[in-house]
């Protein structure tokens, strides 16, 4: 099972329903389209780093990240950690300030990404020093 820190950071598919597996109604959400409109990440990211406001999708996203950190994504389906990949290697890759917002916030001693730092470079994915 691949995933990283940020697996569920933006992925609004990655939103848990249920104690087994996260809800895969929201695995059609367009990715590229989150990522490629600067107002639509902000407004995720600013929502995850209580810097603005939540829509129901992303207050769901909020409340759910932690568990999906901590437990490696177990709950996600594999259409999720593909969103997830392709997140993560965009934030470290184009957003760089927001990564290490979102990194300062939810992995402050870096615990989970010496955890994950293996299947991120497996995935071509280098976390940034």
């Amino acid at each position: 099972m691949n995933s990283f820190l940020l697996v569920l950071v933006l992925s609004v598919a990655a939103i848990a329903l249920a104690q087994d597996s996260y809800t895969t109604r929201f695995d059609n959400v367009n990715i590229d389209e989150i990522i490629n409109n600067r107002r639509l990440l902000k407004g995720y990211t600013n929502c995850l780093l209580d810097k603005g406001p939540c829509s129901p999708d992303g207050a769901e996203l909020k409340l759910r990240l932690p568990d999906g950190i901590k437990t490696n994504c177990e709950k996600c389906s594999e259409k999720q950690r593909d969103g997830a990949k392709k997140i993560f290697k965009h934030l470290i890759n184009k957003e760089p300030e927001i990564w290490k917002e979102l990194e300062a916030k939810f992995d402050p001693d870096h615990t989970y990404r010496d955890r994950y730092k293996d299947n991120a470079a497996k995935e071509g994915i280098l976390l940034p020093n």
